[in-house]
């Protein structure tokens, strides 16, 4: 868990540079490790992921195929055709979110 607020880029090269990657969740088991992580008060609402809109479709940024999916149920899915807001993000509820890609959050690393 790295508690710098950065983007989704640059979140992105923090762990690439630091660690091996933004954190995919491509299980339900390393979903429930992600969510134990950051259930603390002092992280962001939502933290980035390794999750990211390219070319009509989500894709994880090291290549995990995406089956395992944990969007949010309730009323909107604008993740299924995102105009902006591009990149993913995990909720302390458990979802995945579409997020701008210039929000400044917390993020998880591999």
């Amino acid at each position: 868990m790295v508690e710098a607020e950065k983007s989704w880029e640059e979140a992105m090269w923090y762990c690439r540079r630091e660690h091996t990657a933004l954190m995919s969740l491509a299980s339900e088991t390393e979903h429930l490790l992600a969510l134990s992580r950051i259930k603390r008060d002092h992280i962001t609402e939502r933290v980035w992921i390794g999750l990211r809109y390219l070319e009509d479709h989500w894709l994880w940024v090291n290549n995990d195929p995406l089956v395992y999916q944990a969007w949010s149920q309730r009323g909107n899915q604008d993740h299924q055709c995102p105009i902006y807001k591009r990149c993913g993000a995990l909720t302390k509820e458990g979802v995945w979110e579409n997020w701008d890609c210039q929000d400044r959050l917390n993020f998880i690393c591999y």
